[in-house]
């Protein structure tokens, strides 16, 4: 073995030797790094449950209150990290960490436009939102009941029980129709009866069976009536217009609408009224 060759072996042998000197030096302290990770992420955890708890006894938007907590644990975990990292005596990573950060940001932003746009939607609607959970909503062609709402996507629950995450962008930018935010809902069917019958006899019946319904509301604000619609070649097309509570909507709702078309049936072939046209 030459001499250069042994000078080479020497010194990469004294450069393993200083860095795992430092290393043992700074073994207590990375260990240290580490359980300020451990302990700060379970308390991260304890705080938001105990904030979003609070809050939801007291709030009347549990969607904000658990995106909210969920959005604080996040900072706080963040805040940890780098805390953990100047406790480990790695400030100078601490710094890079931060610097790169917003370079990989402005990359992410570009790759990721989806992803970044959901996020900030989320943001946007934690504070401004046409919905509240248990809300029945309809985004483009999908409807149901507000689940939950977290980062990047809205959870409804359809009513055959299918889960449908719609993308936070697409709530904020699309039209959203609330069919609970009032608490109420207008629904229609039709009734035919020959040439023959009394309109207003037929009108008056339904009417009466509207004002006597238990679950249909009326109020100066919500009428229910009976209209003539159209006529057909046999037939007076009536149209029947009623509210109803739509806390239970597309259950409840039915349910009320097929026991009243079952009612005006029944009660109009009762009085004599021709429907077979």
């Amino acid at each position: 073995m030459n001499n250069d060759t042994y000078q080479a072996i020497n010194t990469f042998q004294q450069s393993l030797d200083r860095h795992y000197e430092n290393f043992i030096d700074m073994l207590p302290r990375i260990i240290l790094g580490l359980a300020v990770i451990i302990v700060g992420v379970l308390i991260s955890k304890v705080i938001t449950n105990i904030y979003e708890n609070k809050i939801k006894r007291k709030a009347t938007d549990p969607l904000m209150a658990k995106f909210l907590s969920r959005l604080i644990q996040l900072i706080f975990v963040v805040i940890v990290s780098m805390l953990a990292l100047e406790v480990a005596g790695l400030s100078q990573i601490a710094g890079g960490i931060l610097a790169a950060a917003g370079g990989v940001a402005i990359v992410a932003g570009f790759a990721f436009q989806d992803i970044g746009k959901n996020f900030l939607a989320g943001i946007i609607l934690a504070f401004n939102r046409p919905f509240n959970v248990d809300d029945f909503i309809k985004v483009g062609e999908h409807f149901g009941k507000v689940k939950a709402m977290n980062f990047r996507y809205t959870q409804v629950k359809t009513v055959d029980g299918r889960d449908i995450y719609i993308p936070n962008s697409d709530v904020l930018t699309k039209p959203v129709e609330n069919y609970t935010r009032d608490g109420f809902y207008r629904m229609d069917f039709f009734v035919h009866i020959g040439y023959e019958n009394n309109i207003e006899q037929a009108k008056g019946i339904i009417q009466k069976i509207l004002n006597d319904h238990p679950d249909i509301i009326e109020d100066s604000e919500h009428r229910n009536f009976v209209m003539e619609d159209e006529l057909t070649n046999n037939a007076v097309k009536l149209k029947v217009l009623f509210w109803i509570d739509t806390k239970d909507y597309k259950v409840k709702a039915n349910e009320v609408r097929g026991g009243i078309i079952r009612q005006v049936k029944e009660t109009l072939i009762k009085n004599g009224v021709n429907m077979n046209v």
